[in-house]
């Protein structure tokens, strides 16, 4: 009779001899990885460490997903220079299955323009062992509109996603944004009086996917209990560019309702002209090696 145990008693040294080596050399590979991107970014990182308790540690956290972005994505913002240099703007964006487009696009702008974006974020993150010195580092909220108010109204930038949980696991190679009735960004906006700045990154669906058999059960889960149930697949390294629109600007004439409405056009817009619909992995994939040239 086959001893399951007495097995994995007998090739325990095996298996350990095999997997030391290779744990040995993942570690000295991440060393070597850490250590040049130390070396690219020392003076920013040196600056950081000298002027205030969490600056030094958001600035190596920047340059390791800068560098993440690039190796695995061709990461590029297209726009950053209409991202004020100072003062406070909102941003709205399309989530992703995963949103690994924001944390490159925070990193890319803290390490270029010294400025830290503010996020919202869904509150069962806070409940994930670890998340909470993120949270207190990167400036990560659950976010009410008094909260995002108040942080608009003392000159910051904040990043918030409508569609949120909810079009990050139900949307598609499509794009068609999910927002529903969903006013809290425009409320925010019209109360700290900030212009809002849309932005998407293109084949942000082609990086992450989320699961679509069983969606109509995955659904009924969601609403029972908000929590992300759909499985997600993916991490294909494919041609991620963040694409920064024209700021728009206060209306104190304009309604939540009216405003949620302008700036969904808009995003719509962004997507439409950067986005192939529907969008594809092969084709994301070979944009890591054709780029198109741009019209002179």
């Amino acid at each position: 009779m086959f001893d399951l145990d007495l097995a994995i008693w007998l090739l325990a040294p095996l298996i350990i001899s095999f997997l030391l080596p290779l744990l040995i050399g993942l570690l000295l590979y991440t060393t070597s990885i850490i250590l040049y991107i130390y070396k690219w970014h020392k003076d920013t990182i040196k600056e950081a460490y000298e002027v205030h308790f969490w600056d030094g540690a958001r600035k190596t956290v920047a340059a390791l997903w800068d560098a993440h972005g690039w190796i695995w994505h061709g990461y590029e913002v297209e726009g950053i220079e209409k991202i004020p240099d100072d003062g406070p703007a909102l941003f709205v964006f399309y989530h992703g299955a995963i949103p690994v487009d924001l944390y490159y696009f925070l990193s890319r702008v803290f390490l270029l323009k010294n400025r830290l974006i503010h996020t919202v974020a869904d509150r069962f993150l806070f409940k994930i062992p670890g998340f909470s010195i993120i949270s207190e580092a990167l400036k990560v909220i659950p976010g009410t509109v008094q909260t995002c108010s108040v942080i608009l109204q003392e000159n910051n930038l904040l990043a918030i996603s409508p569609g949120g949980v909810y079009e990050a696991q139900f949307g598609d190679c499509y794009y068609s944004l999910m927002w529903k009735k969903r006013l809290g960004f425009a409320k925010v906006a019209i109360d700290a009086k900030v212009p809002i700045i849309p932005i998407f990154t293109e084949n942000i669906r082609e990086a992450f996917r989320s699961v679509t058999i069983g969606r109509k059960w995955f659904l009924k889960l969601y609403l029972k209990t908000r929590f992300p149930f759909v499985p997600i697949y993916g991490g294909f390294p494919v041609k991620l560019r963040t694409h920064v629109g024209d700021p728009i600007p206060f209306d104190q004439d304009l309604s939540p309702e009216e405003l949620q409405l302008k700036i969904g056009k808009a995003l719509e817009e962004l997507i439409a002209k950067h986005q192939q619909i529907p969008g594809s992995i092969l084709r994301a994939l070979f944009q890591r090696i054709y780029v198109k040239k741009k019209n002179l």
